[in-house]
């Protein structure tokens, strides 16, 4: 598979996307991270480089940047909580794929990872609104012409401690991780794990493209 990684992060100013940004910078098979953000992630790194840019909708202005990368690490999202139908829909699918096709014209090599969500519903057809609309997004990555693609359905994380973008509520409910690896240990992992196994994706490959918490804890270990 891929040797050296040159990777796009969307997100790192959440955080699903400043783990995977952390680990990218740990990692010694990374060896060059872009960062595109609407406001500053607050890191700087021998290997990172960051673009600012406002509308993720339209990333043709500063496409002559994204070229010569060969992952992509999509943790860009928005909760439903508080969404319209149409609001989510418009910044879930019509956001990801905005981006997505924009990055496959500049890099075809590129494998393109994911971070959808438990639950999300592949038929496109349960009651579920928001796993409609990831569903959707899923099935719609994965028939672009990346070389590869891979949508990641993590539970609960622990996140990595010093983050600057943890939610505050995880402080109230991180004593609950330990419980729930024994009580439901399919829907629990690390943000470490979940990084890593991005990571590993692209570097050494897997059997399915869409991966839940035991795939992600499997392909962490690689």
């Amino acid at each position: 598979m891929t040797k050296k990684l040159r990777a796009i992060i969307t997100g790192s100013t959440g955080m699903v996307g400043e783990g995977v940004l952390i680990e990218c910078l740990n990692h010694p098979d990374v060896e060059k991270v872009l960062v595109i953000n609407r406001k500053p992630c607050g890191y700087t790194h021998p290997k990172l480089k960051e673009v600012i840019h406002a509308n993720f909708f339209n990333l043709q202005p500063i496409a002559d940047q994204l070229t010569g990368y060969n992952a992509c690490f999509f943790c860009a999202g928005i909760t439903s909580l508080g969404k319209s139908k149409e609001e989510y829909y418009h910044f879930t699918y019509n956001m990801t794929m905005a981006v997505a096709q924009v990055l496959v014209d500049a890099n075809p090599d590129m494998v393109f990872c994911y971070v959808s969500g438990a639950s999300t519903d592949s038929t496109e057809q349960g009651s579920l609104a928001w796993a409609r609309v990831k569903g959707k997004v899923e099935n719609d990555l994965m028939k672009m012409s990346f070389r590869e693609v891979y949508n990641f359905r993590p539970g609960f994380m622990l996140p990595t401690k010093g983050m600057k973008y943890a939610q505050p509520f995880y402080k109230y409910i991180n004593w609950l991780f330990p419980v729930l690896k024994v009580v439901a240990p399919n829907s629990v992992s690390t943000l470490r794990e979940q990084a890593l196994a991005m990571i590993n994706a692209p570097l050494k490959g897997y059997d399915k493209q869409i991966l839940e918490v035991p795939d992600i804890k499997k392909l962490a270990a690689k």
